[in-house]
């Protein structure tokens, strides 16, 4: 059943279509007065897929700057350890000249007993505190006599020769300790190294 002029008008009046971006959908009317249908839902249509396309426009540029966000937040969570580790290892080597001056004095035991004993019950003690400090640190002492020659811990001074075949390859004497932080090296043990040599006959 067709409606009149007035009352299509009416009718048209009293309803408003609203897009996605809350604007009012312009009703289009021909010459006879009729709504052409057609046209209209042709245009929503069209604003549809436009209100779409621009949906997913900045869906995935949302999702990509958030995805660059976090990759940039993770590299300078990243950056922060890596310099806090290196400026604590940078402090812990500075250290590493007092601990080699400390087993230098121990060393020479029969020089080290001439002195005072409160004295040295005093700088045993600071000696002790430094290696806990090291240890809260992860700091580990390497470098012992006897132990097999390893390139990633020891750095060889001198060959030893020896007649004793299961020595060869072993540290014969410790020159200065090596340290590790965790399981990076901060210095290489500086070691002589025995090695095997067939005795002349």
């Amino acid at each position: 059943m067709l409606m009149s002029d007035q009352e299509i008008k009416k009718e048209a009046e009293s309803v408003e279509l609203k897009s996605d971006e809350s604007e009012v959908v312009e009703m289009e009317f021909n010459e006879d007065g009729e709504e052409d249908l057609k046209k209209t839902l042709k245009k929503l249509r069209a604003d549809l897929r436009e209100s779409k396309a621009q949906k997913e426009e900045y869906l995935t540029g949302w999702q990509k700057e958030r995805a660059e966000f976090s990759n940039y937040k993770k590299q300078e969570d990243d950056r922060k350890a890596m310099f806090s580790e290196s400026m604590r290892e940078r402090i812990l080597s500075r250290f590493l000249t007092v601990i080699d001056s400390f087993n230098m004095a121990f060393a020479n035991k029969e020089a080290w007993e001439k002195v005072d004993k409160n004295w040295r019950t005093g700088v045993e003690y600071i000696y002790s505190q430094m290696n806990t400090v090291f240890e809260e640190y992860g700091v580990k002492a390497v470098g012992e006599v006897g132990e097999t020659f390893d390139p990633n811990i020891h750095q060889p001074i001198e060959m030893m020769p020896t007649d004793k075949k299961d020595q060869d390859h072993k540290v014969s004497v410790v020159i200065q300790k090596g340290y590790k932080l965790g399981e990076r090296v901060m210095r290489p043990a500086r070691v002589n190294v025995y090695e095997y040599k067939e005795p002349v006959n």
